[in-house]
């Protein structure tokens, strides 16, 4: 099936489910199911017809130069026109089969983003709270809702663990590509000899998931219950209200203490742990449809070393794309876009290399 016959059963489709949500007897669940479908095709018939009309402006334009009785000054015009012209509809048709792509159904999602300090000891630590700062101005300027499950901290600025729930429209499209070993390197103030360390810190971004979207059994669970310590093993508080799950069959464990109350950390606690058992089936299906695929960019690998920070020189490199900016303070102040995009870009054309 080439491209038009492709965007003409996508116009058709549209154009079926915009008559189906008039019917009087469209109601309810039905209603919520076809108008949800109807938003994912609009933003493609709207791209759909401005293609067309773009098309329809070239051949005019082409008539005009192909008549031979035709105004010398209008043909120039129609030259420039049509160059231009053409350069657009190719921008067009690549931003079409950029639609055209099987979406990721994860993307819509909010996301549960992990950062846990790595080698390097107390730097690692300081790293992993600038990381921590870094999304969360980068959550702020999106619009997006920053709530902490789970902060583990070092008592003198530095985060050996944080869990943090991200709320907002596209937030896992966006912060998916950001899973992986952030390494930075830079002289910690302890540095009496100005010598430069090189420390990382491992980021995991999951999408949240719902409860159709995996099924936890009661029987694969163990769940134990302890009194929160904080930094320095001094006691939160005086009841056993931290809690620990470990789902058995995956051996995946999950904590939360950061709750007075053990039920909201166990809720917590089942939050992240369906994330998890919801990625490892994500990455189970993708090695299953593309076991010859190079690794996807963000896919949560955090064995790879993905990006480098180095303060002596101002620059942030990210290794999957080969990009070095240099505005390293800007983008530990959370201006990740350029980042980002270029990964989402990178990411785009190497899908639409394997689709031809």
């Amino acid at each position: 099936m080439d491209i038009d016959d492709k965007l003409e059963r996508v116009v058709r489709r549209h154009a079926e489910l915009r008559d189906a949500m008039s019917r009087p007897d469209m109601a309810g669940d039905d209603f919520a199911k076809v108008s949800k479908e109807y938003a994912s095709l609009t933003e493609m018939v709207e791209a759909v017809e401005t293609f067309r009309c773009a098309k329809k402006e070239l051949a005019d334009l082409q008539s005009i130069l192909a008549d031979a009785d035709g105004d010398a000054e209008m043909k120039a015009m129609a030259e420039d026109e049509s160059r231009s012209l053409k350069t657009r509809l190719a921008e067009l048709e690549h931003g079409i089969k950029v639609l055209l792509l099987p979406k990721d159904e994860a993307d819509a999602k909010n996301a549960i983003l992990e950062i846990r300090a790595g080698t390097g000891g107390e730097e690692a630590a300081l790293f992993g709270a600038n990381l921590y700062r870094m999304y969360q101005r980068y959550a702020e300027e999106r619009g997006w809702k920053f709530e902490p499950i789970s902060l583990s901290d070092t008592g003198i600025g530095g985060l050996k663990e944080a869990i943090v729930n991200i709320n907002g429209r596209d937030v896992f499209a966006r912060l998916k590509f950001e899973s992986g070993v952030h390494r930075v390197q830079r002289v910690p103030e302890t540095e009496n000899q100005g010598r430069v360390h090189t420390s990382a810190a491992t980021v995991a971004v999951l999408p949240e998931v719902e409860e159709v979207d995996v099924q936890i059994e009661d029987k694969d669970l163990r769940i134990d219950v302890y009194r929160a310590q904080g930094a320095g093993g001094q006691h939160v508080n005086k009841t056993e209200s931290a809690v620990r799950i470990t789902h058995l069959p995956t051996n995946i464990v999950v904590t939360c203490q950061d709750n007075k109350s053990q039920h909201k950390n166990r809720a917590a606690a089942m939050k992240v742990l369906a994330a998890k058992l919801y990625q490892v089936q994500r990455e189970q299906l993708d090695s299953e449809r593309s076991a010859s695929r190079k690794s996807q960019v963000g896919s949560g690998d955090r064995s790879e070393r993905i990006r480098t920070y180095n303060f002596p020189q101002g620059r942030v490199t990210d290794h999957r794309i080969n990009l070095t900016l240099y505005k390293l303070d800007r983008v530990i102040d959370g201006d990740l876009d350029e980042l980002i995009n270029a990964l989402v870009a990178d990411d785009q054309a190497t899908r639409l290399a394997e689709a031809v």
